[in-house]
């Protein structure tokens, strides 16, 4: 019979006035017992809601079965027959809008914990199961992957399985995209996507790194060199700014190069010489995810006072509501309803405050959101020394005016069919670079989508 409980067991996590002077994750995962109790929870529904809100459709209550049995090894190989990167997508995934916002048990209580299990799963096969993984056998054809992102790696992994030999171009010195550079330590460590990496190049993934491609190569040249069809996964790592006064200031960056600097150049850690300026009052303009996450790293960065500022309510804030409720626990201050019109710089070019207005909400705009209106004579300073915009990216150009043939909508994302297709013959793509900043888990999508769309193009022409 299943435990109606009707909250979900709870994640053991780190103090709030702990965790936000370190980088260590925060949430502490579930034990074997408590994984058991959440799964138990579980109705068994026989159309299964929840998968169809799985952009990989996991096999969600097969896998939650069999951690309600004990078998964890069970439950991560039922994981791992559609998911190529389950402890990422167990931390990281907005699962309260996708395979948990389906679950029935959501309807008058908490949801089932399908992230929360996932995570474990996942952990539980890394500590205890098998590190080796079956190469398949080749079927002599070859696929490039442009970015090791979430889309790209799924794209890769899944090819490769099917036996083709797969070259993944990363423009950067580690695999991983955004799952490295963007997302903070403290949600996703940077050993358990280099796990997950490692496994593909088991299957025969190779991963080439600090490779540009539109610099180093051509997508017209890597079918020169032999390949097959390429799948451009390269994200939307070109960062939107306001355009006001005192965007060029020193101590004014985008959250992507903020981020960047802790993550991949590793500034969270001891020992390593970073060049980031030291921080004492920071604005962070925005509400989506991203800007969370440059606000906790601020904190963790010495900060003693940051806020997040953005133009409309908390009813509007777009970031998952697991990341804002850390955020206030962790003493970020929400400055809501106010917009930046000025950054202040002292006689030296450095950011020493912003001028904000105060705003008030109208009549919803074309994103069904209502229309933020500034507030007439409102306008008052902020006290701060580093300001970090968080309000959007955009794919880099570079890849799209470098090859013939591609073509791209106004907003710089590349044209693709729901299959992956792109208007060039053999190319495809998925992921941000596609639909702009966007979730991981649907980035993966788009590469799983792609992975069967170039098999079946490769095959075609045989």
């Amino acid at each position: 019979m299943a435990n109606m409980a009707p909250k979900k067991t709870a994640m053991p996590e780190q103090e709030p006035n702990v965790r936000n002077k370190n980088f260590k994750e925060v949430a502490l995962g579930y034990t074997e017992e408590m994984a058991k109790e959440e799964a138990t929870r579980c109705l068994h529904c026989k159309n299964k809601p929840c998968v169809s809100g799985c952009p990989v459709n996991v096999h969600i209550p097969e896998f939650i079965a069999k951690v309600a049995e004990g078998d964890f090894e069970g439950a991560y190989q039922e994981i791992a027959l559609t998911n190529s990167l389950p402890a990422v997508c167990g931390r990281v995934c907005p699962q309260e809008n996708q395979c948990e916002g389906k679950c029935v048990r959501g309807i008058k209580a908490e949801p089932v914990g399908v992230g929360r299990l996932e995570r474990f799963v996942a952990d539980w096969h890394m500590a205890h199961g098998s590190d080796k993984v079956e190469k398949p056998a080749s079927n002599g054809h070859k696929v490039a992957i442009v970015g090791a992102g979430p889309a790209g790696l799924t794209c890769a992994g899944d090819l490769a399985k099917m036996g083709y030999q797969v070259t993944v171009y990363e423009a950067f010195h580690a695999a991983g995209g955004v799952l490295i550079y963007g997302i903070p330590e403290f949600r996703l460590p940077k050993a358990i996507v280099a796990k997950e990496v490692a496994k593909l190049e088991q299957l025969g993934v190779e991963i080439k790194t600090d490779m540009v491609i539109g610099k180093v190569d051509s997508v017209d040249e890597l079918f020169e060199q032999g390949f097959e069809a390429v799948f451009i996964g390269s994200g939307a790592g070109l960062p939107s700014f306001m355009n006001i006064e005192g965007e060029s200031l020193l101590g004014v960056y985008s959250a992507n190069e903020y981020l960047t600097r802790i993550n991949l150049m590793k500034a969270y850690k001891d020992g390593y010489d970073t060049p980031l300026a030291k921080s004492n009052k920071v604005a962070v303009i925005g509400g989506g995810n991203v800007a969370m996450d440059a606000a906790r790293c601020a904190k963790r960065m010495g900060a003693e006072t940051v806020y997040i500022v953005y133009r409309r309510s908390m009813e509007e804030l777009p970031a998952r509501a697991e990341e804002v409720h850390h955020a206030q626990e962790e003493g970020i201050i929400f400055k809501l309803l106010n917009n930046p019109v000025k950054i202040l710089g002292d006689d030296q070019g450095r950011v020493c405050g912003m001028e904000c207005v105060e705003m008030e909400l109208g009549e919803p705009d074309a994103s069904g959101r209502r229309r933020p209106i500034a507030k007439e004579g409102s306008n008052f300073t902020l006290d701060v020394d580093t300001v970090i915009m968080s309000i959007g990216t955009s794919p880099n150009p570079l890849i799209r005016t470098t090859t013939t043939g591609l073509e791209a909508n106004k907003h710089g994302c590349l044209i693709a069919k729901e299959n992956g297709a792109t208007t060039k013959e053999g190319v495809y793509a998925g992921g941000d670079a596609v639909t702009g900043a966007a979730t991981v888990i649907l980035a993966m999508g788009a590469g799983k989508t792609a992975a069967q769309s170039i098999d079946e193009y490769i095959k075609s022409k045989c």
